[in-house]
């Protein structure tokens, strides 16, 4: 049985513009969704569960092709230059279509914005914010007020420079004035091995993996970073409200075309998604994965890009985070 669409409410505008004969014959071939990153991540996770799903619902073959490196660019820019037919989609993310642009946007062969179209934004994840047990502060406001007495004392460690949880702690760093010095590892391993060691007392990670290492008592939470509570953990209070207002830096997914693409398919590709994540089976699924289903718009999808490069741009720009 399926459940209402969560956090969707399908235009009317769209189910207006849509043109019986493309949506009847789309998809007339097989579709592929291209993957910025290596096989076994989050994005590639999601990416799997949508070509499967859409395979089914449409009878023609959905194929997840994974194109790593520069941080998504490669794929980015695969679907950017693609034919805007709607047989080519990448699935983009906090990263690729966020941070990247706002870090690196004198050197991209695109435009985020205007080379693309913005069907629907799948769900998010949040972070959470976790000490060591070591470390005395048990609550956020604590937390600060120790900070605040031993300025460029304590240490963050974070998967690499410009990442999202290196990014989270330089955006703290500016709401709360404390000083907190940035320890970047190569790769998240290597940064919660330490974390977990107590070398580094400070990390941000993925509510996922961060739960079971809370509630083995083996770090502390101090709360999470979405605007609102997590279902996947309803007890951590979230940053801004703690006090940080306005704080909301989640890992997101949403599916991206050529911006040529034809409407009508954009509108298609949306309704399909939306009813897709509404399933049980699938919102199961999401949900596993630590993920909130959003489901949105094109409208909302395209309107929250825009605010989140201006946010990371701030941030980057603030933490002082050179292109490398």
């Amino acid at each position: 049985m399926e459940k209402p669409f969560v956090g969707v409410v399908i235009s009317a505008l769209f189910l207006a513009i849509l043109d019986p004969v493309h949506a009847q014959t789309y998809p007339a071939k097989p579709v592929r969704i291209l993957v910025g990153y290596v096989p076994g991540g989050g994005v590639d996770t999601t990416a799997r569960i949508m070509a499967a799903a859409l395979t089914e619902v449409w009878g023609q073959q959905v194929i997840v092709e994974n194109r790593p490196g520069a941080a998504g660019n490669i794929a980015t820019e695969l679907t950017a230059k693609a034919p805007p037919d709607g047989y080519t989609l990448v699935l983009c993310n906090i990263g690729s279509h966020s941070i990247t642009p706002a870090r690196f946007r004198a050197t991209l062969t695109y435009d985020h914005v205007r080379d693309f179209a913005f069907p629907v934004m799948i769900g998010s994840v949040p972070n959470v914010f976790m000490t060591h047990p070591s470390l005395p502060p048990r609550t956020l406001r604590e937390f600060i007020a120790y900070a605040k007495a031993r300025p460029g004392q304590i240490n963050f460690g974070s998967s690499g420079v410009g990442a999202s949880p290196h990014l989270s702690i330089e955006l703290l760093n500016s709401m709360t004035g404390i000083k907190l010095v940035h320890v970047p590892y190569k790769g998240p391993g290597a940064a919660l091995s330490d974390v977990l060691g107590g070398q580094v007392p400070l990390y941000f990670m993925n509510i996922l993996g961060a739960m079971p290492l809370v509630k083995a008592n083996k770090l502390k939470a101090l709360g999470i970073t979405s605007a609102e509570r997590s279902p996947i953990a309803p007890q951590l209070t979230t940053l801004a409200e703690a006090g940080l207002k306005d704080f909301d830096m989640t890992n997101w997914y949403g599916l991206l075309v050529p911006g040529a693409t034809p409407r009508e398919v954009i509108a298609r590709l949306q309704q399909e998604i939306a009813r897709i994540m509404g399933l049980a089976e699938i919102s199961a699924l999401m949900a596993r994965g630590g993920m909130t289903v959003v489901a949105s718009t094109p409208e909302q999808f395209s309107g929250f890009l825009s605010n989140e490069t201006a946010k990371y741009a701030k941030v980057i720009k603030l933490a002082g985070v050179k292109p490398e």
